[in-house]
């Protein structure tokens, strides 16, 4: 592997407005990319037919591949089949199924026949009891197709809908049979920039999913802004080992483009960060060592026990890593000594351990920290392509985007698409920042929480809720998988936490113990904690399955929960008292 730069220098100019709003850019000019994303999968399987693009263990578990001239032309194939059945811009794929070669060779056809497809989580079909979310879905893209498999697997889901006038079906065999002719030559030559890609399903803070339309301007330009600020994608065939959904903006967009942009190689981890399923993630990494890793707080929770007790998977997995990638939630600081510990360990040359920030209306990269960062919560200066617009809200810093990665809006939601675009047309995202140095632009910018989030005691005293979350968990050292916040309008803070396999009450005591030592202010000491035995919610909206928790929800629908945490008389054996 070359020794060459990781990393682009960062070169960001910072504007101060009158009204104290900052405008951050890259100086560096956003360089010409691909109009749409089949014309990378054509370029692809020209100049490196033979390599494999996608691998999954078969049935008696040896990997198996697809190489990118089969893909290219399954593509055509069943892009030429979904034409002849009446799909389009109108009538897009829903998949219902997981992570897959026949999941990504459907979404491949997709892509170049311009028919938009909707991957939806598995958890809306396997792990919803009323399905209410896969309805609402259905109703607002309504599509032609329908894949399902395995077909006994999603049989109740299905059986939940009004399908009439939906195809479904549970295999590829008869559309990979068609013969690619003038339909999807056509077809292919007519999607442009702004042609819908695909409709990802988001949650929001309440109610049901959102709908981000996403164009292949925004999916292009976002691998563009990659390959410029991480200089090795241009050189070196990325290798991944990966789990994360494709119904989701990271593993979707972000990782499954990454592979195909750099020519690189796929490897379908069918593992999950839980119990008897992260065993299969490192099983797979003890076979394939990964040229860069990605995974949210809760996989690498789950995995560096494991690189920590076993030299030689340590070893495999820091191989050939270029850079070690946290996104969409801040990493607890214990966890990144942890891995910066094993990275400078075994690694046979420097590792950073680094973070970006975006979201799924952002294609979804719209920061990165291409730069060594001493620690967590730092997520980096604008790619280039993206303004970052900071605009005082209350006493934080809400930031916004600009940029061809940004979403045109939301399937059938007019009044969400307007509310979501400020009057320069900035993405109103919601999160906070905050300047490393503001004399220092190019230092970059910490996550400062979710605005909607943060609360007031009754003392006036504002709560953060996202960074004193994040510094709980890291103080329960593994004992707490997560933990949601209380006291709003209350004179202290409360924690509704959720332990882990290894957790338990003792362990619990002594991390809010050490937290408290160090944070004795009442907007940041953790004065009481109930103990939850009821898993996270799907149906009520309370957990993704990559394992987000929805701060809100949780407080709503637990609002009993509250209310006892909080009482004056709060029993011993409900509530974990800190006085």
């Amino acid at each position: 592997m070359s020794d060459s730069p990781t990393f682009a220098t960062p070169d960001v100019e910072a504007e101060r407005r009158d009204d104290g709003a900052w405008i951050l850019r890259s100086r560096s000019a956003l360089g010409v990319y691909e109009p749409r994303i089949g014309a990378v999968l054509e370029d692809r399987a020209l100049a490196t037919p033979h390599a494999d693009l996608l691998c999954e263990r078969d049935g008696d578990g040896t990997w198996r591949g697809v190489t990118y001239r089969e893909a290219w032309d399954a593509a055509r194939s069943i892009g030429q089949a979904l034409l002849d059945r009446g799909l389009g811009q109108s009538r897009p794929v829903m998949v219902l199924s997981g992570n897959s070669i026949d999941h990504g060779l459907l979404m491949l056809a997709c892509y170049v026949a311009g028919v938009p497809i909707v991957p939806v989580s598995v958890a809306y079909s396997l792990q919803s009891t009323d399905h209410s979310k896969l309805r609402h879905i259905l109703q607002k893209t309504r599509p032609g197709l329908i894949f399902a498999t395995p077909e006994e697997a999603f049989a109740p889901a299905l059986a939940s809908l009004d399908l009439a006038g939906v195809d479904v079906t549970h295999s590829l065999t008869d559309l990979r049979a068609a013969a690619p002719g003038v339909g999807i030559e056509d077809a292919y030559r007519a999607t442009g920039p702004d042609t819908i890609a695909k409709y990802l399903f988001t949650s929001g803070s309440t109610g049901l999913p959102k709908g981000v339309i996403n164009t292949h301007r925004m999916l292009c330009s976002n691998q563009q802004q990659a390959r410029e600020v991480w200089l090795f994608l241009a050189r070196e065939p990325v290798v991944l080992v990966d789990w994360l959904p494709w119904s989701h903006t990271f593993g979707g967009n972000h990782n499954f483009n990454l592979v195909l942009w750099s020519g690189g190689t796929m490897h379908i981890d069918a593992g999950r960060p839980v119990p008897g399923l992260v065993e299969t993630t490192v099983r797979n990494l003890r076979e394939v060592s990964p040229t860069a890793y990605f995974n949210v707080p809760a996989g690498f929770a789950a995995l560096v026990p494991f690189l920590e007790s076993d030299a030689d998977l340590a070893t495999r997995f820091f191989a050939r890593v270029r850079l070690v990638v946290y996104a969409a939630a801040a990493l607890p600081a214990e966890l990144w000594e942890r891995l910066d510990v094993l990275a400078r360990r075994f690694a046979p040359r420097p590792v950073p351990l680094t973070a970006s920030w975006g979201s799924t209306e952002t294609a979804p990269l719209a920061t990165s920290a291409h730069f060594p960062l001493d620690g967590p919560g730092c997520i980096g200066v604008p790619v280039p392509g993206v303004e970052l617009k900071m605009v005082p809200n209350g006493r934080k810093l809400e930031l916004r985007v600009k940029g061809p990665n940004v979403t045109p809006g939301y399937v059938g939601e007019p009044d969400l698409t307007r509310a979501a675009f400020d009057s320069e047309r900035f993405y109103c995202m919601g999160d906070a920042g905050r300047f490393v140095d503001p004399d220092r632009p190019e230092r970059g910018i910490v996550f400062d929480g979710r605005i909607a989030e943060d609360f007031k005691l009754t003392t006036g005293t504002w709560v953060s809720v996202g960074t004193l979350r994040t510094a709980l968990v890291s103080a329960g050292a593994g004992a707490i998988t997560d933990a949601v916040l209380t006291g709003h309008d209350r004179h202290e803070v409360g924690a509704l936490v959720w332990l882990s396999p290894v957790g338990n009450l003792d362990a619990l005591r002594g991390a809010i113990e050490k937290h408290n030592a160090d944070n004795s202010q009442s907007s940041t000491r953790i004065a009481r904690v109930l103990v939850l035995g009821e898993p996270p919610s799907i149906d009520g909206h309370e957990i993704t399955d990559k394992g987000y928790i929805n701060q809100r929800a949780v407080l709503e629908r637990r609002a009993a929960d509250v209310a006892r945490l909080h009482a004056a008389d709060a029993e011993a054996d409900d509530v974990v008292l800190f006085p």
